[in-house]
């Protein structure tokens, strides 16, 4: 003798059903994960790529600088290595003397007897380095010294 329910029919349909929509958000859930782990890693790899587009940068002004001609330092969106990676590149603004502080520091051993005092004359620079691959910006103000300047104010 079967004993049987009267709506029994229909029940494997909705455990199905569930099981379905239960594997469903999980699927969706790994893949929401799994994405915004890809975003996040992309942002850091631009992010280091900037940055190191403006160590170049430094490096690249620390060579060509020059306080007789302070515009021919700047230079923008110079590409870092066109061969390896053409899309991380790095800008220059023209260096300027500082509006506050000190215009020239003493050099500590440079100072000789006779009234003469040597130092290195200040320089502020906005260096730009950018991925325009990965959409990332990194911005440096930097601070050149230039010396040694005498820096005595007697007359000869």
């Amino acid at each position: 003798m079967r004993f049987s329910w009267k709506y029994e029919e229909g029940f494997a349909l909705i455990a199905a059903i569930l099981s379905i929509l239960i594997l469903t958000a999980g699927g969706l859930l790994v893949f929401t994960v799994s994405t915004s782990d890809i975003r996040i890693s992309g942002r850091l790899v631009g992010g280091k790529k900037a940055v190191s587009a403006a160590e170049v940068g430094a490096q690249a002004l620390s060579m060509i600088f020059d306080p007789s001609n302070l515009a021919a330092a700047a230079v923008s969106n110079v590409p870092v290595d066109l061969t390896n990676d053409p899309a991380s590149q790095y800008s220059i603004g023209t260096p300027t003397r500082p509006t506050t502080g000190p215009a020239l520091l003493p050099m500590a051993g440079y100072s000789q007897s006779g009234g003469q005092e040597w130092g290195q004359a200040r320089f502020n620079a906005l260096i730009t380095g950018a991925n325009t691959r990965y959409m990332s910006k990194v911005q440096v103000n930097l601070g050149v010294g230039y010396g040694p300047v005498e820096m005595s104010t007697t007359y000869r």
